[in-house]
């Protein structure tokens, strides 16, 4: 069963990607969905089985590596934490391939597409069955190299293909820090396998390493290195710039890749090494702290974005900083629940938004929509519930997990938990506000596009509109049905007992009863007055947005991260090029060398030309002194 979970999404990439001319693009669309919907039953039954029975497994695909001290296997590993993520991973590809069928309709390199999408969900697949950390990082690079294909999909585009390279450049300074981590690991616990490793850190919690001139702690030093991977890929504060980019790419892309999966790998990873993590106390704080100024960072930013997809990108940052904060405060179930309910209700909201997108002919801008709710019926109470579930609505899957967030944070009982706990209500409020801006602006209102009449404004058809079903089936439910399995102080340590340590055991305690009413309140209450100042009084925050305002411009150009990163790395490492280039490279290296050499012999031929004249006398007299020279040379000898 393993093996058709990790391989039909393979089978059906290479299907649809090398024989699409003999089998049909139709047939593609319809194998790569199949073999990845049957991936995603078998990934729900395995589910099952983990929460009756305890199950775990280990299954050896093949013996990979073996040279000294370095055994490495292909393996597939079965445990809690990976068989919640191929739930996750299966059942949200298997959606989006079909979703896809009808939004990439038109386009003439579907077969491509889909092949990408499966190559895509294999990759992520073996990142998280992994039981060791180089194969854990082949699954990284792979699910990178394939965010890059999918990203700079619509390759014509100057943008889209400015996206790729921008999101597979910065998520290569997380990848090197990450590659350094797990080069340390084996150089110190001799092994790269989890087991072994983890088994081992006791041991190391004591050792310092001479690096960069720096006398640290092995522990906390790996612990860093290994996050500043997750930073990269989960986009957080100073390496997130792809994310919001990355939307370039097709509706389902951002669905697939920047809501449910490879966005969560940076998550996984930490979980992942709690064994780890937990012997570093100084390594946590760092993940809670940048955690938490994402979750602030990105939602600010939301506030004042008109593209729907860019305001859902930057909720997804937001949401992924709730999610590394948790697991920062020790709360690494909680982080689990929070990625598993998010995987619902952005997806949702992100296929939800190709709907719309779809209906309005690819125009993207909120400004430019509004008054469609009759127009799109299944689009908007979808939408609806998407946008309940994100913003945390009492008994919706987005209460229990972000809320169970705040308060673990709130009962870690130390400074920082307190603060991040505050943030993570202030951004909950924030998150509220930007949703509802969204979701009002696109269906409420007055009709603002000058370029459709709203009698063509159409619903998608159901292939499109099915998915978005049972995404909101689990938007409603997963939060409810799974909190005692996820969290649950019984069940939730038997569940996860062979999957994520824990050094001390999370507070049991019960926040004070208005601390627990704070959120749900705020977030209440954000409904009636989003209603009131994007709807019926746009007039009151003209005064916000007109003129040179420094505070929106600040907000609107992201916080100038771009601007910052253009002035400090590209423009300076441009000058240095061109420097090297016309100085050293031209001048010197090409003067004295290639170019050198060249005008030598040049000026040699030359010379040389001049003897081939042809006059006789001439040679006649070249001749003889030739052999007069040689006459001399033999009497001299």
């Amino acid at each position: 069963m393993e093996y058709f979970i990790l391989f039909l999404p393979l089978i059906g990439a290479i299907l649809s990607g090398f024989f699409h001319k003999i089998i049909g693009d139709k047939f593609c669309n319809y194998i790569t969905s199949i073999f990845v919907s049957i991936s995603a039953i078998l990934s729900i039954i395995i589910f099952y089985n983990v929460i009756l029975n305890n199950y775990e497994n280990n299954i050896l695909i093949a013996k990979w590596i073996n040279s000294g001290n370095l055994q490495v296997n292909w393996s597939i590993k079965i445990d809690a934490l990976s068989s919640v993520m191929l739930v996750v991973v299966n059942l949200i590809s298997s959606l989006v391939h079909f979703y896809s069928i009808g939004y990439m309709s038109h386009d003439p390199h579907k077969p491509r597409f889909m092949a990408y999408l499966s190559l895509f969900t294999f990759a992520m697949l073996t990142l998280v069955t992994s039981d060791n950390f180089l194969q854990l990082f082949f699954g990284w690079e792979g699910v990178g190299l394939c965010s890059y294909f999918l990203i700079g999909f619509w390759f014509k585009k100057k943008s889209a293909n400015s996206a790729a390279i921008k999101a597979f450049l910065v998520n290569r300074v997380g990848d090197f820090g990450f590659a350094l981590g797990i080069f340390l690991i084996f150089y110190l616990f001799g092994t790269v396998n989890y087991a072994e490793v983890f088994q081992s850190v006791p041991l190391y919690i004591n050792i310092d390493l001479d690096f960069l001139g720096l006398n640290l702690n092995a522990i906390n030093l790996i612990c860093i290195l290994l996050f500043i991977g997750a930073m990269g890929k989960s986009a957080q504060f100073f390496l997130h710039t792809w994310l919001p980019d990355a939307m370039e790419g097709p509706t389902p892309v951002s669905a697939l890749i920047h809501a449910a999966t490879m966005v969560t790998a940076g998550v996984f990873l930490v979980v992942r090494c709690s064994p780890i993590y937990e012997y570093s106390e100084f390594a946590l704080s760092v993940i809670t702290t940048i955690g938490m100024t994402t979750a602030l960072f990105a939602a600010s930013i939301a506030l004042v974005q008109n593209d729907i997809k860019k305001i859902i990108a930057y909720s997804t940052c937001s949401q992924l900083g709730y999610m590394f904060f948790a697991a920062g405060v020790g709360a690494y179930n909680v982080a689990m629940f929070h990625l598993f309910t998010h995987a619902f209700f952005k997806a949702l909201l992100f296929l939800g938004a190709g709907s719309v997108i779809h209906a309005f002919n690819n125009e993207q801008n909120i400004n430019k929509m509004g008054g469609v709710r009759n127009k799109l019926p299944f689009t908007y109470m979808l939408m609806l519930i998407g946008t309940l579930a994100l913003t945390g609505f009492p008994m919706l899957s987005g209460f229990y997990s972000k809320d169970a967030i705040i308060e673990f944070a709130y009962l870690k009982g130390s400074s920082l938990g307190y603060y991040a706990a505050s943030i993570g209500i202030f951004t909950a409020l924030m998150t509220s506000i930007y949703s509802w801006r969204l979701f009002f602006k696109t269906f409420h209102g007055d009709f603002n596009n000058q370029e459709i009449k709203i009698n063509n404004i159409h619903e998608s058809p159901m292939v499109m509109i099915v998915p978005l079903i049972i995404l909101a089936i689990g938007s409603v439910f997963a939060g409810y049905f799974f909190k005692d399995l996820f969290i649950g102080f019984e069940k939730s340590y038997q569940f996860w007992s062979s999957s994520i340590f824990f050094l001390e055991p999370l507070s049991n305690e019960h926040p004070p009863n208005w601390f627990l009413f704070l959120t749900p309140t705020l977030v209440v209450f954000s409904i009636p007055i989003s209603f009131y100042l994007f709807v019926k009084r746009k007039d009151l925050l003209v005064y916000f947005v007109d003129g040179n305002r420094p505070f929106y411009n600040f907000l609107k150009n992201k916080w100038y991260f771009d601007e910052i990163y253009d002035y400090i790395f590209v423009k300076s490492l441009k000058k240095i090029g061109i420097y090297f280039w016309k100085k050293i490279d031209v001048l010197i290296i090409d003067r004295l060398g290639p170019d050198g050499i060249s005008n030598i012999i040049k000026i040699l031929s030359n010379k040389a030309v001049k003897f081939q004249s042809g006059y006789i006398y001439q040679y006649a007299f070249i001749m003889l002194v030739g052999f007069s020279a040689l006459l001399t040379y033999l009497i001299v000898k």
